[in-house]
């Protein structure tokens, strides 16, 4: 089951002024605080800022219950993957494909 957008990650440069406004505009603390992740949860939604490069772009992930079903459904319609299934922690899995219009998808299974 595909339980839709539930979380967003933006690349950013410096990790710790993107933190400071990210704080500020959302008007909450960070629930994760690490250098790899600043994490952000706002009325069930997730916003997390990741070091990398922001001309990458943002990334719209989608919570789903098959990770692995979900991620051949979008092979077979064409999509490439960009980052194959890999676990971040404890039982969460993510995935990312870039669709044939050039849309990065990201799934995430907890």
């Amino acid at each position: 089951m595909n339980q839709g957008i539930k979380t967003v990650i933006y690349p950013v440069k410096d990790i710790a002024q993107a933190k400071t406004v990210f704080t500020k505009f959302l008007e909450v603390e960070p629930y994760a605080d690490q250098p790899y992740y600043v994490g952000f949860r706002i009325n069930g939604q997730d916003i997390g800022l990741v070091p990398g490069n922001p001309e990458a772009g943002t990334t719209a992930f989608y919570h789903v219950d098959d990770i692995k079903q979900s991620l051949q459904i979008l092979i077979d319609a064409g999509a490439e993957i960009i980052q194959n299934i890999k676990n971040v922690g404890g039982e969460r899995l993510i995935a990312s494909v870039k669709d044939k219009d050039g849309n990065i998808i990201g799934l995430i299974q907890n």
